[in-house]
């Protein structure tokens, strides 16, 4: 099983897509409240770690991808 850490999440484009082909969303790093209510209702087990400038990439769970979509229009 692959999974997927998604930067700059929206509304979850990526893991929706990542779910089609068999890889489960972990993590998504958003700031916007409006985007995060829609990926949590979509994916509610995936974790949101919020600003990604305030990550700190050595304590995010571990995944085999990870994705962007910046920069955020």
């Amino acid at each position: 099983m692959m999974t997927l850490g998604s930067l700059f999440d929206g509304i979850g484009g990526f893991p929706l897509a990542a779910v089609h082909c068999g890889i489960v969303p972990v993590w998504a790093s958003e700031i916007e409240s409006f985007p995060m209510r829609v990926t949590q209702l979509r994916f509610p087990e995936m974790i949101h770690v919020g600003d990604i400038t305030k990550l700190d990439g050595a304590k995010l769970l571990p995944v085999d991808v990870i994705c962007g979509g910046s920069p955020c229009q």
